[in-house]
């Protein structure tokens, strides 16, 4: 079993005081830390495998921290990202929460309040791609059907009797249940329960459908 990766935090902050105190502050509570000073560098070295989130400025020169949350999110950066800002406003909140943020700080930051949020969102990181792997670990499981599992299954998920499906697909009950039997040992589950929550689990998650 491969061991579950350690949570990083991102930190851009042109202030290098800021990305001092912060590295330190996560630091003591065991959250390795890798600090920018702009969004640029920020780009060049993300790991998009990595588990965390992105503590951002929202005013930095050149490019701003909104404009470098839309172009991480387009560029396929799943982090999730805690605006902070030493000039608050309804709007600059606003246009952060629409575009992702899963939170909103003002300088100079509550120490409780930054741990409490980091934790928060890394946590949420974790279960999105815990989620996300089972996902598709259920496509590729759904990918070793045959055309006739396939449709037995479309059967099952609509409480369709080992005799419906049968009549629908013109063949014997018993051949009907053993493509049941089959497919319950592709998917790599015990009951009918256990095989609705999947199939709904991946019909229902974002992206091409099975």
């Amino acid at each position: 079993m491969s061991r579950t990766p350690e949570p990083i935090v991102y930190l851009v902050d042109d202030d290098a005081a800021v990305r001092d105190a912060l590295t330190f502050l996560l630091g003591t509570v065991g959250l390795p830390v890798r600090a920018f000073a702009d969004g640029v560098a920020l780009q060049a070295q993300v790991d998009r495998s990595d588990i965390g989130c992105l503590l951002l400025d929202i005013r930095m020169p050149h490019v701003s921290g909104l404009q470098m949350q839309e172009q991480l999110r387009a560029s396929g950066v799943d982090l999730p990202v805690i605006v902070l800002t030493g000039h608050g406003n309804v709007d600059l909140c606003r246009r952060a929460f629409q575009q992702g943020a899963v939170d909103f700080l003002e300088k100079p930051v509550d120490e409780t309040a930054l741990l409490e949020a980091v934790q928060r969102a890394t946590s949420q990181h974790r279960q999105r791609r815990a989620q996300a792997d089972s996902v598709r670990e259920a496509r590729v499981r759904l990918a070793r059907l045959t055309d006739r599992e396939r449709e037995v299954l479309a059967g099952l998920m609509a409480g369709q009797t080992g005799k419906q499906s049968a009549r629908v697909l013109g063949i014997s009950v018993r051949t009907v249940e053993s493509h049941r039997a089959h497919l319950f040992e592709k998917l790599e589950v015990a009951t009918l329960a256990d095989l609705m929550r999947q199939y709904l689990g991946v019909v229902d998650a974002p992206g091409r459908p099975p």
